[in-house]
């Protein structure tokens, strides 16, 4: 069966902006989390920028205190947490130039 999020991961309102990806247990430190976005020159007819995100970095909100970061591996963005993350936290990255621009 098909799950957009890992089990440790949930959608829930944000008192940052709109949904925020939440843990529903604790995750520890420098943990890969999976994919948030694709970049293929081949997705421009559908993506204008020709990134696709992914349901995990579509509701990833900005702190400039962030407890996980989205480190580039080629054309794959993975999302990786910076510190121990207790359950019910929002997950929160600093955004930068490239992820703002879709």
């Amino acid at each position: 069966m098909y799950k957009p999020l890992p089990d440790s991961l949930t959608l829930r309102k944000s008192t940052i902006n709109g949904l925020g990806v939440f843990a529903c247990k604790a995750i520890p430190k420098d943990i890969d989390l999976g994919i948030t976005h694709i970049f293929k020159l081949e997705f421009a007819y559908y993506f204008p920028q020709s990134v696709m995100r992914t349901p995990l970095g579509g509701f990833l909100n900005h702190s400039e205190t962030p407890n996980c970061m989205i480190e580039k591996e080629d054309s794959i963005w993975y999302l990786l947490t910076l510190q121990d993350i207790q359950c019910d936290t929002e997950l929160t990255i600093k955004y930068f130039p490239e992820f703002l621009n879709f």
